[in-house]
């Protein structure tokens, strides 16, 4: 990341189960804040409840980024001439993943999806549902082939995770290093 310019980022918070990421991805932003211009944020509805039952709080207020209302289509990155960088959704649904790759616009978190399709910009899908079905298989082809990544929250266990906020930071690093951020995690062959 050397003399880059810092990241425009959007990171978008749907209803599938995965509140864990999202914590660590957003607290991973703050302490990789000198490599980040901006970070906007816009939860679904149902975001909100999915973490106050997975994490038993509603700590998702105490992060200090701008929060977007998901109806909100005057957000800056509703537009491409905005020129956001990227685009993380974590974790995104399926129903999130399928209005994507079919180009239905009907919130934000699509309309910026879409944004970032058609600006040629980097758009990071951390689908958390399992097993897939042939329509997820399908729509997961459709936003590859338009440019997006799925990046499926499938955990890594090369470095020992000891604790389940290790074992979800693996998946978050994988985000990270897509984004192009410079961070401390372990690296395949660089311990033996």
């Amino acid at each position: 990341m050397a003399g880059q310019v810092p990241l425009k980022l959007v990171v978008a918070v749907t209803g599938a189960s995965g509140a864990l990421y999202t914590r660590i991805l957003l607290e991973k932003c703050m302490v990789l804040s000198a490599q980040l211009q901006q970070v906007d944020l816009v939860w679904s509805k149902n975001a909100f409840t999915v973490w106050q039952a997975e994490l038993g709080n509603d700590d998702y207020r105490r992060f200090p980024f701008p929060v977007y209302d998901v109806q909100d289509f005057q957000a800056p990155f509703a537009s491409g001439s905005a020129r956001y960088d990227a685009m993380v959704i974590c974790p995104c649904s399926m129903g999130t993943l399928g209005r994507i790759a079919n180009g239905i616009s009907g919130d934000l978190i699509t309309r910026a999806a879409d944004v970032m399709l058609k600006e040629r910009r980097k758009l990071i899908c951390v689908i958390r549902d399992m097993p897939y079905n042939l329509i997820h298989i399908e729509n997961m082809k459709r936003v590859t082939e338009a440019g997006g990544i799925i990046c499926p929250a499938s955990p890594s266990f090369y470095s020992r995770p000891a604790t389940i906020e290790q074992l979800a930071a693996t998946v978050v690093d994988r985000v990270l290093d897509l984004l192009g951020l410079e961070h401390h995690t372990f690296r395949w062959g660089s311990q033996h």
